[in-house]
């Protein structure tokens, strides 16, 4: 009698460690679909984002500029630094006389804007080639700011922005650096003058944009500005 039962109960253990197997195997498959979902890889969905940007007939940011931004959006957001699905991009690595601002919606993969912006008198003429996180040097600042309130100033409507870098742009509220308006930042003055108008370490926008641009990016949104100067290579390790 038992060596007729001792294969049955064999069967239905196996039976049992095959449906557990095979339900935690389910279970992981899950758990990694979850995980992919959740926390991609980012330089494969950085691409996918970039392929699936609607350029709204604007000139495309270089990929190399928008990978090192998005990265840099991503961690933010998952430290709660950055609450608006908005990105604002300034390469820094082109002419002034050139469209270097973008202002992207992340939930949409949209451009909304592509402006001139200028650069400190100090960081170079048509192109900006030096840095600085000092007072009274009049030079850019380079790297993530979180954007904050709009205020008037001295320029008029005027974006605070909360610099996000120890030693690279820390200094940005002390030294007033801050989004506004002027009227050098327009093509008749790279006309006259063969190159866009300086600032004095702010990125100083269009008149024309002003309201459209600062509205749109204000209140906790991720800004990034870019120069291959300083390059970004671990990402991963900034705003701790």
């Amino acid at each position: 009698m038992i060596y007729k039962i001792f294969p049955a109960i064999l069967f239905l253990l196996f039976s049992q460690y095959s449906n557990k197997e095979n339900l935690t195997n389910s279970e992981n498959s899950i758990n990694q679909d979850v995980s992919i979902a959740v926390k991609p890889s980012v330089d494969l969905n950085v691409e996918i984002v970039y392929n699936s940007l609607n350029s709204n007939y604007f000139d495309l940011p270089s990929f190399e500029t928008f990978k090192e931004a998005l990265k840099g959006f991503y961690l933010l957001k998952e430290k709660g630094l950055v609450q608006k699905e908005v990105l604002t991009l300034i390469d820094f690595s082109l002419s002034s006389n050139t469209k270097r601002l973008w202002v992207i919606d992340m939930a949409t993969n949209t451009i909304v804007y592509n402006s001139l912006v200028a650069h400190g008198k100090n960081t170079g003429e048509e192109f900006a080639h030096s840095f600085s996180n000092s007072n009274s040097s009049f030079k850019s600042s380079l790297g993530f700011y979180v954007t904050g309130e709009i205020y008037n100033g001295k320029h008029g409507m005027s974006l605070r922005l909360d610099s996000l870098e120890r030693g690279v742009n820390n200094n940005a509220r002390e030294r007033g650096v801050v989004m506004h308006a002027a009227n050098y930042v327009s093509n008749s003055f790279i006309r006259s003058n063969r190159r866009l108008g300086r600032s004095q370490g702010c990125p100083a926008i269009p008149e024309e944009l002003l309201s459209g641009i600062v509205t749109t990016i204000k209140n906790k949104s991720c800004l990034f500005i870019y120069h291959p100067s300083r390059r970004l290579n671990k990402t991963s390790t900034l705003f701790s």
